[in-house]
């Protein structure tokens, strides 16, 4: 049986070599692996947002494609479409650029809303539905999206339906003086960081470990813990929309992944509270009195963990 715990450290290590100093970020991407679960990465241009998703893709023995999302690009660019050809006489479909394991949607929200409407059903049903035929998408599938901030120039906001459907929200952030060092002598060489990463995980291997995560046992009381910090979001005046069932969900398989990767096959409070940011704070929307007074969704967040109550007896 795979030690989920040592495959994960080696791609951790792996990934590593071409994202310096973002071990944090790297652990988040590999542990929505994990849950079967898509991620967002959000933060200014040039951080490292495309990076990260490239070198995990890299470190994975999975098919791999890239969307550059784009104002002219179409929903059948995404989805794939029919044709005819022309020596049978037959509608024939051709694959869009989601047909593949792994799949990198960057800048995604610098495309119309009607094609990031085009990734609704693939994230959330694994399969693409063109002139009422069904394809089913190879297996494992994860969308590594990045976007950036709102408030930049040619950027659409994602629907709210979408923005639920990633399993959690990376910031990779600026880097400190001693890790920029690191990345410039690294860059500075004459191999680039990213040739030197080699697939150490195969597709059979992720599919393992995304069974064995199912099988962390979650105890009644932390189900409890989870429903009431899913509960508390929806009360709060600070929120004009709270958590929804799908993001306690998440919630209980964040925290199942964080027990497997501690050796431990039943989950603790701990693992609930290490995995309800990341989880939680981009699919909160701020109601218009808190967006006054420029408190970011998390602090709200984390007075809610501080709240409510933690149980003693699992």
């Amino acid at each position: 049986m795979i030690n989920p715990g040592r495959m994960i450290l080696a791609l951790q290590q792996n990934i590593g070599k071409a994202v310096v100093g973002k071990e944090e970020a790297i652990e988040y991407a590999l542990i929505a692996l994990l849950c079967k679960g898509h991620v967002l990465i959000e933060d200014v241009p040039g951080v490292g947002k495309t990076t990260l998703a490239s070198a995990l893709a890299r470190s994975l023995d999975c098919s791999f494609r890239r969307i550059q999302f784009t104002p002219d690009l179409m929903p059948s660019d995404v989805t794939g479409f029919t044709l005819v050809n022309f020596k049978t006489g037959e509608m024939e479909y051709k694959e869009g650029a989601v047909m593949s394991q792994i799949v990198l949607a960057d800048e995604i929200n610098r495309t119309s809303p009607k094609t990031q409407s085009a990734l609704l059903e693939v994230m959330e049903e694994h399969q693409v539905t063109v002139d009422g035929i069904t394809h089913q998408l190879p297996q494992p599938f994860i969308v590594l999206a990045t976007q950036n901030p709102g408030e930049f120039v040619g950027t659409y906001p994602l629907p709210e339906a979408q923005v639920d459907r990633f399993f959690l929200r990376i910031s990779i952030g600026y880097p400190t003086i001693e890790q920029e060092m690191d990345v410039l002598e690294r860059y500075s060489g004459t191999v680039p960081p990213m040739e030197t990463i080699e697939p150490i995980c195969s597709a059979q291997d992720v599919l393992a470990m995304q069974e064995q995560v199912t099988t962390v046992y979650c105890s009644p009381e932390v189900r409890n813990y989870v429903a009431s910090l899913a509960a508390a979001t929806r009360n709060d005046q600070a929120f004009s929309l709270g958590a929804s069932t799908r993001a306690a969900i998440s919630l209980i398989r964040g925290a199942q992944a964080c027990a497997m990767l501690d050796d431990r096959d039943f989950v603790l409070p701990e693992d609930v509270q290490h995995m309800f940011l990341p989880v939680m704070s981009h699919r909160m929307i701020l109601s218009p009195e808190a967006r006054m007074k420029g408190v970011p969704a998390e602090q709200f967040l984390l007075t809610i963990l501080q709240n409510t109550n933690v149980p003693v007896k699992l």
